[in-house]
């Protein structure tokens, strides 16, 4: 699996890396999980509509989401 981070998507987990270590072991989790079930799993995967059909996402917390 191939893992891929948008620009802004970088910076901000470096931000995490720095300034929240909750969130950033979430996504961690979250990614580990993902390399194992992509459409199962934590964080209630869901699939996206759309332009983004075929890709899912998961809830990192009430505000933001892995996709």
């Amino acid at each position: 699996m191939k893992i891929t981070f948008s620009s802004d998507a970088w910076a901000e987990y470096v931000e995490w890396q720095n300034q929240d270590k909750k969130t950033l072991k979430r996504i961690n989790l979250l990614i580990q999980d993902i390399g194992r079930s992509p459409c199962k799993g934590i964080g209630q995967p869901e699939p996206l509509k759309g332009e983004y059909a075929g890709f899912w996402s998961r809830r990192i917390d009430h505000y933001h989401r892995l996709v």
